[in-house]
Formats: structure tokens, C-alpha cells, sequence
């Protein structure tokens, strides 16, 4: 008797010793509502096939532009299976302007031409860009023409991704930048990871979570 309640016992013990192992095992490193939010409804995204990576920012955030040498770093080792975006903020008039700066740049092909010396430009230079005019000359220094600068800044096409970007804030519930939204299905944030480092770490878990289905 004794000895068949030692074998119950040690199988049990086993059966629960290998449980415990295997939920270790299958836990994830980051939790929903901690780590991450999950976006409901998920959104569409632009990229196909491809795992869209977007990142929601301003220009003029201090946060933004810390967390630019991150994403250099990111984009750096990034799979051919992810396509990465940027959706500008418009949560204020001045964010509004450097939104339309955004994508005016964009429409013109010079984003990458513009988008770092942009932040320089505001964050180490205290320069204003809080003007048309403003812009107009900023972008003339990075060799785009006045009249081109200004027939696109102010055409109904950048206006419209304007409202576009405003709208897709709502859909993304974004309160706060910088943001980053995995495949339209997950937010997360620097805020969120606890640091840049931890982020990347987190947008890579996403991306691996949607690779996977």
C-alpha cells in the first residue's frame, strides 16, 4: 500500500514538476497591458505583406529625438520581412505644420535628406520652424526650391495625409510619442518597455509574434 502511494505520489510530483517546466518554458518575456497594448479593432497597414513597424512621433518632442539613435540602430538590423514607417503627430497647431513639413518632404522625395536635420535643427540648433516661411527656408538649405517647397506644403494631397495621420491617431488610440505600432495589431512605448533599449527588445517580440502566425 505504502509503496503504491510512494509511485502515485512521485508521479504526481512529475506530472507537476514537468507542467511547472513547460509553462516556463512557453511564457512570454512581455505581457499584454504591461509591455504592450493590443489595438482593437487591428488596423490596416500599407506594407503588403511585409510586418509594418510604424513609429508615431513629432519633431519637436525631446523624447523623439533621443529615441531617433535607436531607431538608426534598429533599422540597421532590421528583416527583410518588416517594413518600417513614420506617422507624424498632429495633436497641436505646430505639430499640424511639422506634420504637413513631413509629408511634404515625402511628396518631394527628400524625407531622408530632411528628416534628421530637422530634428538638429530644432533640438540642437534652437532653431523655431514654427512658420510656412520658416520651413521654406529650412528646406531650401537641404536644396529643395522655394516655389517647389511651397506649391507641395501647401497642395490637397499633404493636406489630406494630414487628416489621414489625425485620423489614424484615433484608430491607434495614441495618446503620447513616441509610439510605435506593430502590424496595426499592438502599441508600444518607451514608457511602456521602461527604456529604448527594452522597446526594441519589445518591437522585435511583436514582430516575432506576427511572424509566427
Amino acid at each position: 500500500m505504502r509503496k503504491n502511494l510512494s509511485l502515485t505520489l512521485g508521479f504526481v510530483v512529475f506530472l507537476f514538476t514537468t507542467h511547472a517546466l513547460r509553462a516556463a518554458e512557453s511564457a512570454e518575456p512581455y505581457e499584454a497591458g504591461k509591455h504592450y497594448q493590443s489595438i482593437v479593432p487591428e488596423q490596416p497597414t500599407q506594407t503588403g505583406d511585409k510586418i509594418e513597424v510604424l513609429e508615431v512621433f513629432w519633431y519637436g518632442c525631446p523624447h523623439c529625438n533621443e529615441f531617433e539613435p535607436y531607431v538608426a540602430t534598429w533599422l540597421s538590423k532590421k528583416a527583410e520581412d518588416v517594413e518600417f514607417r513614420r506617422l507624424p503627430a498632429t495633436f497641436k497647431d505646430i505639430w499640424t505644420l511639422h506634420a504637413k513639413a513631413f509629408y511634404t518632404a515625402e511628396a518631394l522625395g527628400v524625407l531622408d535628406k530632411v528628416h534628421s536635420p530637422f530634428f538638429k535643427a530644432l533640438h540642437e540648433q534652437n532653431r523655431s520652424l514654427n512658420d510656412q516661411a520658416a520651413l521654406a527656408e529650412f528646406f531650401a538649405e537641404q536644396g529643395v526650391k522655394k516655389e517647389d517647397f511651397e506649391k507641395t506644403f501647401n497642395s490637397f494631397s499633404v493636406d489630406s495625409k494630414v487628416r489621414q495621420a489625425t485620423y489614424m491617431l484615433i484608430q491607434y488610440k495614441i495618446t503620447g510619442v513616441p509610439a510605435v505600432v506593430v502590424n496595426g495589431k499592438y502599441l508600444t512605448s518607451g514608457g511602456m518597455a521602461g527604456n529604448y533599449d527594452e522597446l526594441l527588445k519589445v518591437i522585435d517580440f511583436l514582430v516575432e509574434k506576427e511572424r509566427k502566425k
